[in-house]
């Protein structure tokens, strides 16, 4: 009999073991049935409890291997009196977790066309594992099976409390953490790492963000695609081909972390928080690395194939994600991995959102069939743990199915607006026929998620559902946005086929590097015009880092594969670019001051309405046909502040002068300029509050720019 006590101290699991009787003996280990709500492996005192399952297997095996090696020293049948339903668990005796890794093999039937694929000669690595051996050096290609290791939890989070931000006030910084420093330029001790990310918490602090997206960081294989193209190797580098969904990705980490795999991570996310700023998880739940019916086989496949993945009815793959497989999430198995793991990295990483990659897989049924109201969403929604959690969803998948505003939310999800980027991109570079389209999208896409003029809905009206864009890592940086007509993936191997043709880019009159300082001159006012919308539109604002300070790709618009100068952040642009950084800077702290950008507030003391839209006329409350200039008012009553807050955009999206009017403000107000992305004959762009310029009823804008004014009572 063994007598367990377990306590919850600062979020680990520790044992007082009184009395400890293992019930038998199998090939030299002393072992006994295990807890088989514990999912995965954990080292108690006594020895270590692991735990599996398998609805269509037959029998199943747990594999030790000393570290590093490639043949198990111990194979451990489990007993068929140590499985209740479809688990199997089992505690290991003496066993310390900085001696071995382990590992699953699991016999049962093979039929290709119902999806069973049982080989008991396949090692397989377990979906539960917290560590994945092998994996600590970037760049290395594995020349072994999978293993895991189990990892001890000791990590002091002390009294950190969840962050209370509405999704609105957050601003998304979305970086890959080994660009983000890998770059000679970046100035860290630890280059492309969790600890050289940390080096540069006070330059995020400094920009202003509060929220950094990090793409993926679950344990995957960079290696497994690797190919080679003009003397170049090519690896998986953006990170969307999952091996392990509760393994940090080791090799981010600078220390050597055996056994304590996410304490880099876990000190990271402590000192971002403490600076301020949120941890959002890009996570990839929609496919595997285990590829279609030519991908590897170490996991999933191998213990339920037809339970973990959408199968056609011949057996194959479906292929919603164009990665090869499709997870099949809405099976109770898969929803409860999902569940479990969001929990563990909310828990144990204390992250403070997810967003979710081709999300609309999550929704799919076993036939790959979109439904309602999908029980893993809704589980994800209404979950305890994940309460306060934050939850986005790119709202499309590689099948086709596209649910930008009307995504299974439960009034809990947030969208990646993908309509704001294709909409506001076009408007910017002259596409005037997407004038009133812009207006709805500076407002926040009230056509696509309600909330307009909503009363008692501000947890789902569109400032909280709606995250606003116009770049992100797939696409093109912000420079290269304005430098290219055309996409230039040749250095993919693809012979410039892979990435999206529809890019409604604009290179000012010259396809990439150029030193023409008209051409350069307009492309910097092109970022500042779309700085400044993002910033003063209504909805969640994103940008991808490097943006702040004109960082490029070189035209590339799919960069998956680049682990190399077109990827890694050029931190060198920003003192050549500094004056783009403080206007980014500028445009961050604008909206952090002016909640009604944010949100609707009450109904203003001078009488304006709380959002309206037109065109050069204030008079005007419709914006349109062809429109070649728009402009949005903000009106409400910040009670923090005890006044009106009043903000007045405007975009002139014409390549000549366009004069607009400004609203009439009522008791003794006036409308004082705070940006003018054109610049003045001295250069300056943006107005800290005391220089502003007064405005008066009108107001001249130059070509192809953007106004921001603050409205204020004037003392007599």
């Amino acid at each position: 009999m063994i007598v367990l006590k377990r306590y919850i101290l600062n979020d680990y699991i520790t044992d007082d073991v009184r009395m400890v009787n293992p019930m038998m003996e199998i090939n030299g280990f002393k072992v006994r049935p295990g807890f088989f709500d514990l999912n995965g492996a954990l080292e108690f005192s006594c020895g270590v409890n692991f735990t599996v399952h398998t609805s269509n297997g037959t029998s199943c095996e747990l594999l030790l291997f000393h570290p590093g090696e490639e043949e198990p020293y111990a194979i451990i049948p489990f007993p068929e009196s140590y499985k209740i339903g479809d688990v199997y668990s089992m505690i290991v005796y003496d066993l310390k977790s900085e001696d071995f890794e382990y590992a699953y093999r699991v016999d049962g039937p093979y039929d290709e066309q119902k999806g069973l694929l049982f080989d008991k000669t396949k090692v397989l690595l377990d979906p539960y594992a917290q560590a994945v051996a092998g994996q600590e050096v970037w760049g290395h290609k594995r020349t072994r099976t999978y293993h895991a290791r189990v990892v001890r939890d000791s990590f002091d989070w002390g009294v950190q409390p969840q962050s209370s931000r509405e999704m609105s006030d957050l601003i998304i910084y979305e970086l890959h953490v080994r660009g983000f420093t890998n770059h000679s330029s970046s100035g860290v001790k630890h280059p492309g790492t969790f600890a050289g990310l940390k080096e540069k918490i006070p330059y995020l602090k400094e920009l202003g963000i509060n929220a950094v997206e990090l793409m993926p960081i679950f344990e995957f294989d960079e290696m497994i695609n690797a190919r080679e193209v003009d003397g170049k190797q090519l690896v998986e580098y953006w990170g969307y081909n999952t091996v392990g969904f509760f393994s940090p990705n080791a090799s981010y980490a600078a220390a050597e972390e055996v056994n304590n795999e996410g304490t880099e991570l876990k000190e990271l996310i402590r000192e971002l928080h403490e600076n301020g700023i949120e941890v959002i998880l890009d996570v990839v739940f929609n496919h595997t690395a285990e590829g279609n019916e030519q991908g590897p086989f170490f996991s999933f496949k191998g213990f339920d194939n037809n339970i973990y993945y959408l199968l056609t009815p011949e057996g194959h793959y479906y292929n919603f994600s164009g990665c090869g497989n499709s997870l099949n999430c809405n099976h109770p198995v898969v929803q409860q991995m999902i569940l479990e793991c969001l929990r563990h990295w909310t828990v144990h990483y204390r992250v403070d959102g997810f967003r979710f990659d081709l999300a609309s897989i999550l929704g799919r049924d076993e036939d790959g069939m979109p439904m309602n109201n999908p029980p893993l969403l809704r589980s994800q929604a209404y979950d305890p743990l994940l309460r306060n959690v934050k939850l986005i969803a790119e709202a499309w998948d590689a099948g086709g199915l596209y649910q930008v505003g009307n995504f299974p939310a439960s009034k809990r999800w947030a969208e990646w607006n993908g309509q704001y980027r294709d909409t506001m991109r076009g408007y910017l570079k002259g596409d005037f026929w997407e004038a009133n389209s812009a207006a709805w999208r500076i407002c926040g896409s009230g056509d696509l998620y309600g909330g307009y003029y909503s009363e008692g809905n501000n947890n789902y009206a569109g400032y909280n559902s709606c995250i606003n864009f116009l770049t992100c890592h797939d696409g093109f940086t912000l420079y290269d946005l304005y430098s290219y007509n055309n996409k230039h993936n040749e250095a993919n191997g693809w012979d410039n086929t892979d990435g999206a043709n529809d890019n409604r880019s604009w290179n000012c009159g010259m396809e990439g590097d150029t030193n023409d300082p008209e051409v350069l001159k307009l492309r910097y006012r092109m970022i500042r015009n779309a700085c400044a919308i993002l910033m003063c539109s209504r909805g969640t604002p994103m940008f991808f880092s490097g943006d702040e300070f004109g960082n490029t790709k070189f035209g590339n618009n799919n960069s998956y594969c680049q682990d190399n100068e077109i990827s890694w952040i050029d931190w060198s642009l920003l003192k050549k670019n500094k004056e783009l950084f403080e206007f980014f800077k500028f445009m961050i702290a604008y909206r952090k001051k002016h909640p009604v950008i944010r949100k609707k507030l009450d109904n203003a003391v001078c009488g304006m309405e709380g959002m309206h839209a037109h065109d050069v006329n204030a008079d005007r409350m419709e914006v349109s046909q062809n429109a070649k200039t728009l402009a949005v008012s903000f009106a409400g009553y910040d009670r923090k502040k005890c006044k009106d807050d009043l903000v007045y955009v405007a975009v002139n999206a014409y390549w000549e002068e366009v004069r607009i009017t400004l609203p009439n403000l009522a008791n003794h107000g006036a409308w004082y300029l705070s940006v003018d992305t054109y610049g003045d004959e001295n250069g300056k762009y943006c107005y800290e509050e005391g220089e502003e310029i007064r405005i008066d009823h009108e107001y001249v804008m130059k070509p192809r720019s953007i106004v921001v004014f603050t409205g204020r009572q004037v003392l007599r």
